[in-house]
């Protein structure tokens, strides 16, 4: 069995975050996406500190295909610095990691 991870992303918007799963799970890059609304973040950018509604994307998919769904959702984020970070698996249900795997490519 491969590795798995996590991939969690911020978006501005409920339109993108449905965008960007969409053509990940479409593409067989993630497994499965789950659309979180309803985030507030608090961050520094560019010397000031920001305010910002903000929708939470939690991908799952394999560790080797990291790079190929980070740059598809760099193409389709629209911020300058997407948050984009992967978060190792180190243990779950072995039948749900199984189908993570399967259903990537």
């Amino acid at each position: 069995m491969t590795a798995a991870i996590f991939i969690y992303v911020t978006v501005p918007s409920q339109s993108e975050a449905e965008k960007i799963a969409d053509a990940l799970v479409g593409k067989r890059l993630v497994a499965c996406a789950n659309i979180i609304p309803g985030m507030k973040s608090v961050y520094r950018w560019q010397g000031k500190v920001e305010q910002r509604n903000e929708v939470v994307l939690i991908l799952k998919t394999q560790a080797q295909l990291f790079p190929a769904a980070e740059i598809a959702v760099k193409a389709m984020h629209s911020d300058d610095t997407p948050c984009i970070v992967a978060l190792p698996v180190d243990a779950g249900n072995v039948a749900y990691l199984k189908w993570i795997e399967a259903e990537t490519t």
